[in-house]
């Protein structure tokens, strides 16, 4: 399995993981569960309305962890904003929750996709792992 690939499907059997993200100097976490491999990039969903819109904005490093059996990953890198409608209706067929939301035309929706990003697969019993992409 390729790399990229084996991010995302431990990002999407946790179904949760918790971005970090910079505001000025203060860092802010929060749960997300957007997560979508499309066209070979890797993305997560968020509405521009929203602070972490504006915070990935001004600094698009970010970084994100989950745990899933023992097991987890610390994902950084950075963002980049994508208005490609074809990634919002993946998003949306793939999570048709958030069609309670969002649309991809309402102009609130945001594709964002890891321009580059290094991958850590640790747990307590093994080697860490590394991936970059």
């Amino acid at each position: 399995m390729e790399g990229i690939e084996k991010v995302y499907q431990f990002l999407n059997e946790t179904q949760t993981y918790f971005l970090a993200t910079a505001e000025g100097d203060q860092p802010r976490v929060r749960p997300f569960g957007t997560i979508l491999m499309y066209n070979g990039r890797l993305y997560i969903q968020t509405g521009k309305v929203k602070p972490v819109s504006r915070q990935i904005s001004a600094n698009p490093k970010v970084e994100l962890c989950a745990f899933k059996d023992g097991k987890w990953l610390r994902l950084s890198g950075e963002l980049e904003n994508d208005d490609d409608r074809g990634a919002k209706e993946a998003m949306l067929e793939k999570m048709p929750s958030l069609k309670a939301m969002y649309s991809p035309d309402d102009g609130n929706m945001q594709m964002l996709y890891f321009k580059c990003g290094t991958a850590v697969f640790s747990s307590f019993t093994e080697a860490p792992e590394q991936i970059c992409f």
